[in-house]
């Protein structure tokens, strides 16, 4: 039902989906999507809604991406990152690409290239036809690797072409990590703005790579708890969409562990596994799902299983806009959760 909140929104001169969301009481997790490998990019703003089909090189591109992700069925993230002008070179494109490194891992592994500008469409090539080859070799391109492994990387969405809530709210999230918080990291810590990645209802959205754990509905008092790590899990709980390395709902019931668990749960070797689920017609959410979420600690092999049931719907608008379309969206709880080994 729509919340008389709500209705107020809609009624103002200009509506942010994401303000909707909030006010709704949106949970975000489970939203993050699933990922075996990100492939980030530097490509100069504006960044319009057409720049792919604009662009010869970013089109080629796209058309070896739509076969690795439809044919072969590969989990690859794409983004766009603005050029900085501490960190980029003139003349010469970045290019990040993370992979999965096994079924159980916490973390994914950074490979960084700063090439010149002509080169970069033959090495992202190269990296998506490794995906089919299932290799990481790129020795062709190894001067121009960068050791950059020990870098925090906060990827933060500002692409207002796409929504403009991620503009209206992911740009001062940007402009104050990348000001406050990236000087003050010691080398160790960079901040990105970036193309859409999905869940624009959640603006302002951020990944944290390399563990690639996404964000929403981002507050600034939540700042020092997000990077620096330095206080309980549990004030970050309303604003965590998931781990990439999982499923949805694996994701519903992963942070349902980490708020158990604190910080060190981040640091786990990890897998999940979809047990069971309510059968659905196309295009339906279930109602439930048993799932299961192995992990290592230490030396030790140990597994949590969780039951996941809809606790209730909340209404969300799907875009930014005067007039909003709403849908109404499952929320979910997690009703049962047993470490079982």
């Amino acid at each position: 039902m729509q919340t008389q909140h709500t209705h107020e929104l809609l009624t103002t001169d200009c509506c942010f989906c994401s303000l909707v969301s909030k006010a709704n009481g949106e949970d975000p997790i489970g939203t993050a999507g699933t990922a075996d490998h990100w492939l980030i990019m530097e490509v100069p703003q504006p960044w319009t809604q057409n720049i792919i089909q604009e662009n010869p090189t970013l089109k080629s591109l796209f058309d070896l991406f739509k076969e690795l992700v439809l044919q072969h069925k590969v989990k690859l993230r794409p983004i766009f990152i603005a050029p900085d002008r501490e960190y980029s070179r003139p003349g010469f494109t970045r290019i990040l690409y993370y992979y999965r490194p096994a079924q159980l891992f916490s973390q994914f592994v950074k490979q960084e290239f700063i090439v010149p500008e002509t080169e970069a469409g033959a090495l992202v090539t190269a990296i998506l036809q490794q995906l089919i080859q299932q290799t990481h070799d790129l020795f062709q391109f190894q001067q121009y690797q960068q050791q950059t492994s020990h870098i925090r990387e906060l990827m933060v969405c500002t692409h207002t072409q796409v929504d403009l809530a991620c503009g209206r709210f992911g740009t001062p999230l940007y402009r104050r990590l990348r000001k406050e918080y990236a000087p003050a990291a010691n080398g160790n810590l960079r901040v990105w703005q970036t193309t859409h990645f999905g869940g624009h209802q959640f603006a302002p959205t951020l990944i944290d790579l390399p563990q690639s754990c996404l964000w929403g509905h981002l507050e600034p008092d939540v700042f020092d708890l997000l990077v620096q790590r330095n206080g309980s899990v549990s004030g970050l709980r309303q604003y965590y969409r998931g781990w990439t390395g999982l499923s949805e709902f694996e994701q519903i019931a992963e942070r349902e562990i980490w708020m158990q668990s604190g910080w060190s749960w981040l640091e786990y070797l990890k897998a999940g596994k979809v047990l069971a689920t309510q059968e659905v017609t196309q295009g339906n959410n279930p109602d439930w799902a048993e799932v299961r979420i192995d992990f290592v600690d230490g030396s030790k092999t140990s597994a949590y299983e969780a039951r996941i049931e809809i606790c209730g719907e909340v209404m969300s608008a799907l875009n930014s806009a005067k007039q909003m379309e709403l849908k109404a969206v499952k929320q979910y709880r997690v009703s049962h959760l047993v470490k079982v080994e």
